[in-house]
């Protein structure tokens, strides 16, 4: 038996022995077989990749497949068996990813980072490691390249309505990798995919603040008590010290030692520091410490973070082309620019669809605008406003300047129709408004023809225009300033100057004029900004927007099938 035991443990040191060379040089020599790793795990089974990734799924395969065979599997993100200057250039824009409002583990930053720990640190890397941080690599660049090119969410995975055209060309991410390589400019090559808007640049340097203020906290934000009654200029109340070092934190208000005894006076410097914020977000600078005020000076950085993610998100599903001269809507801002060569020729303060009767988002061409217009009023407000209250006073559309017609255009006596029966389906006739000061379209209309039946209009209630909320009408736009953007469209038509158009607006006879060029029209919603002053834009999500689609941004992504 000791004989048996002596031969078997002989036969083990000359096996070890024959296979110790094999093992040394394999060490000494780790990328030698590597471009045969990277193409074995390239074109192992998915089953077996899962397994490799550790649950870091590949996003682009057949990107990597083309990518890899194209150069015969040679690495390209390694320096023997380290990562390159470039790889590390790679791991850090993949750490600042979370600037873009994107999470920087969808680019496969915990693998990345445990595999550059161990070949940095001079310990052994398999050649299945290193073709695994190889891979995954080059997969987090055409996964980056892509969502800072088109988004991670494709908008017609949300509820509302995004109609905007998307870009018309693919990002180009292999050509991209490839020149990012070649010439070694990552970070070049990936900031150049995204959107070319300056205020886009603005906002990622505002996340990167906001990520600093969240970084300096030393706990959680802590949610100030809203007052009973809003508080006015002079007032003394509990919470006015903690409001006070609340404005000083968003740096609406400078800091300051409130005189003896008066730390809980709502005194005047902090007034101006309340209407300041409450500018920002879109509230009404009365200067008045209301629910409202209060709730948004409670927001914690992590909120406004979010915010940003959600409308860098939306900047990137728009068209990549520079218009000159267009019409902005931003539903949520309540607002409507016209801008031309990046200039703003024209702010109007907008209103728009109620929550209910939400205004789309799409973009259009605007073509012809109509003064003194009639309103035949559309189905949905025909059945649910004007049909039900016509059944309580049959004298409603006469007081409307409202005429009952049939399809042949004959006006029909409302007093013969029995309303009692009439709904919006079996309604056999048409309601129209005639031209005048009290019409729902105002003086003048102005045409971008669309599937939504949207469009922007003057109204003869003006008062409207000075609400804080201004989410009220029917799903179109009403605009505060129409015959200023009257002006402007007809500008290149010298027989409209300001005396006809007035005249045109007043004649009480509808007209149509049709315009020299068409005027891209874009409506989009966002709730979120930063202006060309530096300045943050906080809006209320009067459609309750954000959080579907920011529930979207921070979902694990489906790997590539």
């Amino acid at each position: 038996m000791k004989v048996y035991f002596r031969q078997i443990s002989l036969i083990l040191t000359l096996i070890f022995t024959w296979l110790q060379p094999g093992l040394e040089a394999e060490a000494s020599l780790p990328t030698q077989n590597l471009p045969g790793e990277i193409r074995s795990l390239l074109e192992s089974d998915p089953s077996v990749l899962d397994t490799d990734f550790q649950q870091n799924s590949l996003f682009s395969r057949s990107y990597l497949l083309t990518f890899y065979s194209d150069r015969a599997f040679a690495p390209a993100w390694l320096t023997g068996t380290k990562p390159s200057c470039e790889a590390l250039e790679l791991r850090l824009l993949i750490q600042q990813s979370r600037f873009d409002g994107l999470l920087p583990e969808d680019y496969h930053l915990g693998q990345l980072d445990l595999l550059f720990e161990k070949a940095l640190a001079n310990d052994f890397i398999s050649l299945r490691e290193q073709a695994l941080m190889e891979v995954l690599l080059s997969d987090a660049f055409i996964l980056l390249a892509r969502h800072l090119y088109q988004g991670k969410v494709h908008p017609e995975h949300l509820e509302g309505v995004w109609d905007i055209q998307h870009k018309e060309n693919e990002p180009k991410v292999l050509e991209k990798l490839n020149l990012a390589l070649s010439h070694k400019n990552v970070r070049q090559q990936l900031f150049s995919l995204h959107p070319k808007f300056g205020i886009y640049h603005r906002m990622r340097q505002t996340i990167k603040k906001y990520y600093e203020l969240e970084k300096a906290l030393t706990g959680p934000v802590r949610k100030i008590a809203v007052p009973d009654k809003p508080l006015e200029p002079g007032h003394r109340a509990a919470q006015i010290a903690e409001l006070r070092q609340r404005l000083i934190f968003w740096k609406d208000l400078d800091h300051y030692a409130p005189d003896s005894g008066q730390a809980d006076v709502y005194d005047s410097l902090m007034v101006e520091g309340v209407k300041n914020f409450q500018s920002r977000h879109g509230l009404l600078p009365d200067g008045r410490l209301g629910k409202a005020t209060v709730a948004a000076l409670n927001h914690a950085p992590k909120d406004l973070i979010e915010k940003a993610a959600v409308n860098m998100e939306r900047l990137r599903w728009l068209p990549d082309t520079t218009l000159q001269e267009f019409v902005l809507v931003n539903i949520a801002n309540f607002s409507m620019d016209f801008i031309r060569q990046k200039d703003t020729l024209l702010h109007s303060n907008a209103i728009v669809g109620q929550s209910y009767r939400k205004t789309p988002v799409f973009n259009a061409e605007m073509s012809y605008l109509v003064f003194s217009p009639t309103w035949t009023v559309p189905p949905t407000i025909l059945a649910n406003d004007v049909i039900p209250a016509v059944r309580k006073d049959i004298s409603y559309l006469r007081n409307k300047n409202m005429r009952l017609l049939d399809f042949s255009g004959n006006e029909i006596d409302p007093v013969t129709v029995n309303w009692g029966e009439m709904t919006g389906r079996n309604f056999p006739y048409m309601i129209r408004q005639s031209p005048g000061p009290h019409n729902s379209l105002g003086l003048v209309k102005f045409m971008f023809p669309n599937k939504y039946n949207v469009y922007m209009h003057d109204t003869p209630s003006r008062d409207l225009f000075f609400r804080a909320d201004r989410a009220l009408s029917s799903g179109c736009i009403r605009i505060q300033k129409p015959f200023e953007l009257a002006q402007l469209l007809l500008a290149d038509q010298p027989l409209w100057n300001d005396e006809r158009i007035r005249n045109a607006m007043n004649s009480g006879r509808e007209q149509t004029v049709t315009l020299k060029r068409k005027i891209p029209v874009v409506l989009i919603y966002l709730t979120f900004w930063t202006d060309a002053s530096g300045q943050e834009n906080i809006r209320k999500d009067i459609y309750s927007r954000d959080a579907e689609l920011l529930k979207l941004l921070q979902s694990p992504l489906a790997k590539e099938n």
